[in-house]
């Protein structure tokens, strides 16, 4: 088994207290980055039930999402190397088939940061949010036109979007809390989102929540949900449990 289950080195830095993560029955681990720079655990999990949990403090300077709506497109052929593969179809990020859908949306709205939250807004409203749609094989077309879906399903279609739109924009995974907002009754779940390169720089943008938040603990980044997977298994395997707990704290 392979997990995506550790903050991204990018966070490490705000620990306050180690970050384990604790197998039951216990079984030797074997962490490496991958090549989008994410910690990865290996695991060869025995037969029966195993359980994975982890338990950690992060600190968080409690500042929204960054917003800079004079933040420019790069000409596509000004991007540097390393953004050029997320402009690229990937696995849930069919952009072959939303081409003529992008650019009829939207080639009117304005070039840089407006054309992002543009997409956002549209894919805000355009998708309806429910857990019970969840669906592992659905990809941003048959988000666009099944009209519903999850975070990640929100994420793929606006990635896609600007994609098609060349505008670099990369899959997010982490822990997203009711911080700064009413408390959301459902059960915790761990959320997506995606960054767009724009400016010269990566910044973060949220279609299914389509607003600044504060509290996002990044676990990692890729082309799409496949690449970042809580979990990847090379064999038979049933999820038994799952349960995401983020709570803030007072600051001692």
């Amino acid at each position: 088994m392979l997990l995506a289950l550790s903050l991204h080195p990018s966070r490490l830095p705000d620990l306050l207290a180690p970050q384990i993560l604790t197998v039951e029955p216990k079984t030797p681990t074997h962490d490496y980055r991958d090549s989008f720079g994410n910690i990865c655990t290996r695991i060869q999990a025995p037969a029966g039930l195993t359980t994975f949990s982890a338990d950690f403090v992060v600190y968080d300077p409690g500042v929204p999402d960054a917003v800079d709506q004079s933040a420019a497109q790069i000409p596509l052929e000004q991007l540097p190397d390393d953004t050029l593969v997320y402009l690229l179809a990937s696995r849930y990020c069919d952009t072959d088939r939303l081409l003529d859908t992008a650019w009829s949306l939207f080639q009117n709205t304005p070039i840089g940061w407006g054309r992002v939250q543009a997409i956002c807004d549209y894919v805000h409203s355009h998708l309806t949010f429910g857990y019970e749609h969840a669906k592992s094989t659905r990809t941003a077309y048959d988000g666009f036109t099944e009209r519903l879906g999850v975070c990640r399903d929100f994420a793929h279609l606006a990635v896609t979007f600007c994609r098609r739109m060349n505008i670099p924009a990369r899959y997010c995974t982490g822990y997203l809390g009711d911080i700064g907002v009413p408390r959301d009754p459902a059960p915790m779940d761990f959320s997506a989102w995606f960054e767009a390169y724009l400016g010269g720089r990566w910044y973060t943008f949220d279609a299914r929540h389509n607003h600044p938040r504060i509290g996002r603990l990044l676990m990692a980044r890729g082309r799409d949900a496949t690449d970042v997977a809580l979990m990847t298994t090379f064999g038979p395997s049933r999820l038994a449990g799952f349960e995401v707990i983020t709570e803030e704290i007072a600051e001692a």
